[in-house]
């Protein structure tokens, strides 16, 4: 059986293996310089969070966020960072139960986040959950 629940410090080395999953997947794996024990900080932040999906005990997926405020809304938003599932456990329902349990934690919050252009099957996922895509450009910039 499938749970979700929110992770704590004490679960970074499981989520940073999840962390590190997807970047695997994506071909970014170097990079992701966070340590677990750096995860764990982060975790710790009142404005961080992820929901942690576990099957039997084993860490199949997650959902990550930031809280920000937007000044053209006004309030509030959250900032969704990474959704992932492990392979072995895709088309199960266990992403669309990470972000309905988001949204159930965050009721009358706006969830935004970045797809890539040439991930059709997480846009088609996003549209089936009833999200509006709209394509810029993401920026990245260290001075």
């Amino acid at each position: 059986m499938v749970t979700i629940r929110l992770a704590t410090p004490d679960d970074a080395p499981a989520l940073h293996k999840l962390i590190t999953g997807l970047a695997g997947q994506q071909n970014l794996l170097d990079h992701v310089t966070v340590t677990p024990g750096q995860l764990a900080g982060v975790l710790a932040r009142p404005e961080a969070g992820s929901l942690l999906a576990e099957e039997d005990g084993r860490a199949i997926g997650y959902v990550s966020w930031v809280r920000s405020v937007s000044f053209w809304l006004g309030s509030e938003y959250i900032h969704l960072d990474d959704l992932y599932v492990t392979e072995d456990m895709r088309g199960r329902g266990v992403g669309e139960r990470l972000m309905r349990t988001l949204a159930d934690l965050n009721p009358d919050t706006v969830i935004r986040w970045e797809v890539q252009q040439d991930n059709i099957a997480a846009q088609r996922f996003y549209e089936r959950l009833g999200a509006k895509i709209l394509f810029r450009g993401v920026c990245n910039w260290r001075p």
